[in-house]
């Protein structure tokens, strides 16, 4: 008899737009994209180019190719550098710029076009211009009478192209080149906000592998603080006592006059924190307070160098001298 068969497993939701994949809180937020302004602007000049290309130039030709390349470049950047945020701030912000980079070669484009065939160009303050940079402005001026007007970032794509629909789709090839490089100064005022902001925040929060060291330690400082506090304080005072005793019997002789030594071998490094002052060795509890007990009551003093030095050793000396 056949076993049954198995049922493939269920299809995990897709978690491109940022949303949390697992419980656990991430150390640096990623993702996201999807809302950002900039990349919306980006995706709207990624269609318009493709369509612009498919409809007016040739499509054999090496300028198709390049400014198809240069618009989706601009797009796909923000969202690799968006991701990359999770472990490298140096990788989002590298990418950024690219996208910067390619959306400023995709302007050339368009304005190669326009001079190579006499068409105009639209300056700043032309009233088509105006109008397609008002775009945004109209929109929310439009949504103002509803009790909860949505965000602009919150349209679809097919909503967002309607907009722009008037320049995007018209029959002449130099009002729709001159509506995406609206579109294009738009995306680059938008990237350079976005370049600053990161560069800001990687001033004043450190990168990934910094925020990463500084997690560790607070970790670290936690498991410490967990294991001290299981400890019995009354343990302290009975392994120093047995220093002396310890010392006499296995002690070395370079130890005689460096007795602390033996607080690794002993454990004590765990559960005191030693300090060496020009008055002596003072002993410190884990608050941080001085311990009336000094470790100079339990321990041996430092022999003089003179000391060592026996009668016999110093009438040698005086005896060669003569």
């Amino acid at each position: 008899m056949h076993p049954p068969p198995q049922q493939p497993p269920p299809q995990q939701p897709d978690k491109s737009d940022g949303s949390p994949s697992s419980t656990r809180k991430r150390l640096r937020p990623s993702g996201g994209y999807r809302k950002l302004a900039s990349f919306q602007t980006t995706n709207l000049i990624y269609d318009a180019t493709y369509f612009f290309c498919e409809k007016f130039l040739d499509p054999s030709s090496r300028t198709v190719d390049q400014m198809v390349q240069a618009a989706r470049s601009g797009r796909q950047n923000i969202a690799e550098g968006s991701r990359a945020a999770a472990s490298s701030s140096q990788t989002e912000l590298r990418l950024v710029n690219v996208a910067r980079a390619s959306q400023e070669e995709l302007l050339l484009d368009y304005e190669d076009f326009l001079r190579h065939r006499r068409l105009p160009q639209w300056a700043p303050g032309h009233p088509e211009a105006s109008a397609v940079r008002s775009v945004p402005q109209r929109w929310r001026s439009q949504q103002k009478d509803q009790p909860d007007p949505p965000d602009l970032t919150g349209l679809t794509d097919q909503q967002r192209w309607a907009l722009y629909a008037p320049w995007l789709e018209h029959a002449e090839p130099a009002v729709r080149a001159n509506a995406v490089i609206c579109l294009i100064h738009q995306a680059n005022y938008l990237l350079d906000q976005q370049i600053n902001a990161l560069e800001q925040a990687f001033i004043e929060g450190g990168g990934y592998s910094e925020q990463l060291a500084t997690e560790r330690l607070r970790h670290r400082s936690g498991q410490r603080r967990h294991q001290t506090d299981q400890t019995d304080p009354s343990d302290q005072a009975d392994l120093i006592s047995c220093l002396p005793a310890m010392r006499g019997r296995h002690g070395p002789a370079h130890c005689q006059s460096r007795p602390e030594r033996w607080l690794p071998v002993l454990g004590l490094h765990r559960l005191l924190r030693m300090q060496r002052h020009r008055s002596g060795l003072v002993l410190f509890d884990q608050s941080g307070q001085t311990d009336p007990s000094d470790l100079t009551d339990h321990l041996p003093q430092k022999t003089p160098p003179h000391a060592h030095h026996s009668p016999r050793r110093h009438w040698s000396l005086a005896r060669h001298r003569h």
